[in-house]
Protein backbone atom coordinates (compact mmCIF):
# COMPACT_ATOMS: atom_id res chain seq x y z
CA UNK A 1 0.00 0.00 0.00
CA UNK A 2 1.37 3.36 -0.80
CA UNK A 3 1.62 6.05 2.01
CA UNK A 4 -0.17 8.95 1.72
CA UNK A 5 0.40 12.08 -0.25
CA UNK A 6 1.75 14.39 2.39
CA UNK A 7 4.44 11.72 4.04
CA UNK A 8 7.77 12.35 3.65
CA UNK A 9 9.09 9.93 4.75
CA UNK A 10 8.25 8.63 0.63
CA UNK A 11 11.59 9.66 0.51
CA UNK A 12 14.48 8.72 2.28
CA UNK A 13 18.32 10.56 1.71
CA UNK A 14 21.18 8.59 2.75
CA UNK A 15 24.38 10.43 2.91
CA UNK A 16 28.22 8.95 2.80
CA UNK A 17 31.46 10.25 1.26
CA UNK A 18 33.77 8.77 -0.75
CA UNK A 19 37.39 9.96 -1.71
CA UNK A 20 36.14 13.59 -0.17
CA UNK A 21 33.20 13.54 -2.62
CA UNK A 22 29.52 13.28 -0.61
CA UNK A 23 27.50 11.16 -2.14
CA UNK A 24 23.38 11.18 -1.69
CA UNK A 25 21.65 7.65 -1.97
CA UNK A 26 18.08 9.26 -3.03
CA UNK A 27 14.84 6.28 -2.36
CA UNK A 28 11.48 6.71 -3.17
CA UNK A 29 9.77 9.87 -5.00
CA UNK A 30 10.48 13.31 -5.36
CA UNK A 31 7.63 15.43 -5.47
CA UNK A 32 6.25 18.76 -4.07
CA UNK A 33 5.35 17.53 -0.33
CA UNK A 34 9.24 16.01 -0.38
CA UNK A 35 11.30 18.67 -2.17
CA UNK A 36 12.53 20.14 1.04
CA UNK A 37 14.20 16.91 2.46
CA UNK A 38 16.31 16.70 -0.70
CA UNK A 39 16.98 20.65 -1.03
CA UNK A 40 17.55 20.55 2.72
CA UNK A 41 20.44 17.48 2.18
CA UNK A 42 21.42 19.34 -0.79
CA UNK A 43 22.12 22.73 1.32
CA UNK A 44 24.37 20.73 3.81
CA UNK A 45 27.36 20.34 1.31
CA UNK A 46 30.58 22.09 2.22
CA UNK A 47 30.50 25.74 0.92
CA UNK A 48 34.25 25.49 0.07
CA UNK A 49 34.16 23.50 -3.26
CA UNK A 50 31.57 21.39 -3.12
CA UNK A 51 31.79 18.11 -4.82
CA UNK A 52 28.09 16.30 -4.50
CA UNK A 53 26.98 12.83 -6.47
CA UNK A 54 23.16 12.18 -6.40
CA UNK A 55 22.62 8.75 -6.76
CA UNK A 56 19.27 7.95 -8.58
CA UNK A 57 18.98 4.21 -9.23
CA UNK A 58 16.70 3.96 -6.27
CA UNK A 59 14.46 7.05 -7.65
CA UNK A 60 11.26 5.91 -8.68
CA UNK A 61 10.08 9.63 -9.65
CA UNK A 62 10.66 12.84 -9.90
CA UNK A 63 8.53 16.03 -10.57
CA UNK A 64 9.27 19.67 -11.30
CA UNK A 65 10.17 20.12 -7.94
CA UNK A 66 12.94 17.89 -8.16
CA UNK A 67 14.40 19.43 -11.45
CA UNK A 68 14.26 23.01 -10.11
CA UNK A 69 16.06 21.70 -6.50
CA UNK A 70 19.03 19.70 -8.79
CA UNK A 71 19.46 22.87 -10.91
CA UNK A 72 19.54 25.22 -8.02
CA UNK A 73 22.06 23.06 -6.23
CA UNK A 74 24.01 22.24 -9.87
CA UNK A 75 24.44 26.69 -9.54
CA UNK A 76 24.99 26.70 -5.97
CA UNK A 77 28.04 24.08 -6.64
CA UNK A 78 29.22 25.74 -9.43
CA UNK A 79 29.54 29.45 -7.47
CA UNK A 80 31.60 27.82 -5.21
CA UNK A 81 34.03 25.91 -8.11
CA UNK A 82 32.75 22.56 -7.06
CA UNK A 83 30.59 19.90 -8.72
CA UNK A 84 27.15 18.43 -8.83
CA UNK A 85 26.87 15.18 -10.95
CA UNK A 86 23.89 12.76 -11.31
CA UNK A 87 24.27 9.14 -11.21
CA UNK A 88 21.83 5.99 -12.39
CA UNK A 89 19.07 7.64 -13.55
CA UNK A 90 16.08 4.74 -14.34
CA UNK A 91 12.95 4.58 -16.04
CA UNK A 92 10.36 7.59 -15.33
CA UNK A 93 13.16 9.34 -13.68
CA UNK A 94 15.60 8.82 -17.13
CA UNK A 95 12.49 10.04 -19.09
CA UNK A 96 11.59 12.77 -17.20
CA UNK A 97 15.26 14.28 -16.94
CA UNK A 98 15.75 14.04 -20.84
CA UNK A 99 12.47 15.37 -21.76
CA UNK A 100 13.40 18.94 -19.72
CA UNK A 101 16.62 18.75 -20.64
CA UNK A 102 18.30 18.32 -17.20
CA UNK A 103 20.86 15.87 -18.80
CA UNK A 104 22.39 18.33 -20.93
CA UNK A 105 22.70 21.22 -17.94
CA UNK A 106 24.50 18.49 -15.25
CA UNK A 107 26.78 15.96 -15.50
CA UNK A 108 24.50 12.74 -15.48
CA UNK A 109 26.53 9.28 -15.38
CA UNK A 110 25.04 6.05 -16.42
CA UNK A 111 26.35 4.40 -13.03
CA UNK A 112 27.44 5.76 -9.32
CA UNK A 113 31.21 4.57 -10.07
CA UNK A 114 31.47 6.30 -13.26
CA UNK A 115 29.66 9.82 -11.29
CA UNK A 116 32.81 9.56 -8.44
CA UNK A 117 35.81 9.34 -11.40
CA UNK A 118 37.37 12.74 -11.31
Amino acid sequence: MRKPTNSPARLSVVTTTTDGIRVLCLTGEIDHDTGEILRHALDAADTARPRTVVDLSRLTFMDSTGINILIAAHRTHTQANGWLRLAAPTGSVRRTMEIVGVDDVIDCRETLHQALRI
